[in-house]
Parts: structure tokens; sequence; C-alpha cells
């Protein structure tokens, strides 16, 4: 039997935020801006920001980062019980990770309508062949997370 989860919204506000700044940081590199951290029994155990571009790393996305230095800290390339927040609703190679790393909750702000697949482009976490269960919560610090996006993305355009 699953056992049920209490959500603490203000927890989660607080953790996006976290997860924001760093996507202010990967902007200030000239990266897409997107922030993630990883949390487990409260702490964060791994931060990360897209950094594709300046690590020349095609899979060096946000989720991917955060995971990686997660498991480092854990000293386990499974992370149960742990919480994943990212400003940007995850793309289909990040959700497979998230599976492989036995993540149980991914929390994410703005939507991803040409690749997220949480919920945009299909139900990924929801696929019966999985051998893992994620939940996913949507839309927190959603107009802020967008918001980041659509700003580097119009100065971005300004410049050309």
């Amino acid at each position: 039997m699953k056992r049920a989860q209490i959500i603490d919204r203000s927890r989660d506000a607080h953790f996006m935020r976290e997860a924001l700044a760093l996507a202010a940081a990967g902007a200030a590199l000239g990266e897409v801006p997107v922030g993630a951290v990883l949390v487990q029994d409260g702490a964060i155990i791994g931060r990360g920001f897209n950094c594709p571009i300046s690590s020349h790393d095609p899979s060096a996305h946000a989720e991917m980062v955060a995971i990686r230095a997660a498991a480092q800290a854990a000293d386990n390339y499974r992370l149960p019980g742990s919480t994943l927040y990212v400003t940007l609703e995850p793309c289909s190679m990040c959700a497979g990770l998230i599976v492989h790393a036995r993540i149980q909750r991914v929390v994410y702000g703005a939507t991803e309508p040409k690749a997220g697949v949480a919920l945009s482009r299909g139900e990924f976490f929801s696929q019966a062949f999985l051998n893992h269960r994620v939940l996913i919560e949507g839309g927190v610090l959603a107009e802020e997370c967008g918001a980041v996006l659509s700003e580097f993305f119009k100065a971005r355009r300004a410049t050309r």
C-alpha cells in the first residue's frame, strides 16, 4: 500500500526559489535558464542549472546536473524519498533519469509545451511499463519560472 504524502506548499515554494536562483546563474552564463535542486530529508543535496553549452555536454540539463551531484553526495545512484524541484517541466531524457534514480517526487514550475513529458507531450511518469512510480506536482511558482524563460528568450531575440 502506498502511503499518503502531505504536501507543504510553502516548502515547495522555498525550494523552487532555490531552483530559480540557479536558473539565473545559468542565464548569466548564456545558458537557457532552468534550475533544479534535489532535496532529501529536508536538505538540498544536489544543485544544478542548464549548462550544455558551457560544458559541451548535451545531457547537462539542470535535472541531470542536480541528480548527479545528489548521487555523489549520497554515495548512492538511487535517491529514494527525495524530491526534485525544477523550474521547467522535465524532458524525456531527464524523465528517464528521474525514474532510474528512484526519485519519489518531482515538483516543477512552468510547463514545457514543446518537450515536457510530465504532462504537456504525454504523461511519461504514468506509463505502465515503468518499474518505479514518481509523484508529479506542476505549476509551483509557474509565473515566475515562465517569466525567467520568457525574458531570457526575449533578450536573446533582441540581440539577433
